[in-house]
C-alpha cells in the first residue's frame, strides 16, 4: 500500500504536468487519477496485473520530482513563515474526500488542540470513495489548531491542522 507522502507526491506530479490521467497498480492497490477542472484520486485494492504505465513514463516523473520538489518546498516554507509565527507546519489533506476526527462516532477524536503528535501519529480520517484513509501527521510536535470540523468535506491540498515542531 501506498504510503501518504508517496501518493502527495504522485499528486504533485501530475498537477505539474500536462497528464490528464494516470493509473498505477502495484502489490494489489491502484490509484488512478484524473484532472481537468477537479482532481480526483482513488485508491482501490485489486488484483496484481501488469502496470498500465509504460515504463518509459516512470524515469521522467523521477527526474521532474528530483527538479520541482526543493522549489515547492521553499515556496511552502516561506508562505507558512508570513502566515503565523505561532506554528511551524501544516497536516494537509492528501485527497478529496470527507474528515473524520475520530475513528467512529462512538469515540473520541485521535487529537485535539494540546496534544503532543509523532511523525507516523494517526490525526484523522479521510473517507473517499467508500475508503477511509488514515491521515498521519508527518511532523512531531503539538497541535496548535484543528481547521476543519468533523464530517466536513476537504479538499486536495487544504490545511487540516496547524503544528507547532520543537
Amino acid at each position: 500500500m501506498l504510503k501518504v507522502q508517496e501518493i502527495r507526491e504522485l499528486i504533485k506530479l501530475i498537477d505539474d504536468s500536462h497528464i490528464d490521467e494516470f493509473s498505477y497498480e502495484s502489490d494489489g492497490t491502484k490509484v488512478s487519477m484524473k484532472k481537468n477542472s477537479e482532481q480526483v484520486v482513488t485508491e482501490v485494492p485489486t488484483e496484481v496485473k501488469q502496470s498500465a504505465v509504460p515504463q518509459q513514463t516512470q524515469p521522467v516523473q523521477e527526474e521532474q520530482t528530483q527538479r520541482k520538489e526543493p522549489a515547492v518546498e521553499k515556496k511552502e516554507q516561506e508562505t507558512q513563515s508570513e502566515e503565523s509565527s505561532h506554528y511551524d507546519k501544516e497536516v494537509i489533506s492528501p485527497m478529496v474526500g470527507t474528515f473524520y476526527q475520530s475513528p467512529s462516532p462512538d469515540q473520541g477524536p485521535y487529537v485535539q488542540v494540546g496534544d503532543q503528535v509523532k511523525q507516523e501519529s494517526v490525526v484523522c480520517i479521510v473517507e473517499a470513495m467508500k475508503l477511509f484513509n488514515e491521515i498521519e501527521a508527518e511532523v512531531s510536535g503539538e497541535i496548535v489548531e484543528i481547521l476543519v470540523n468533523d464530517g466536513e468535506l476537504v479538499e486536495y491540498g487544504q490545511p487540516l491542522f496547524r503544528v507547532k515542531t520543537a
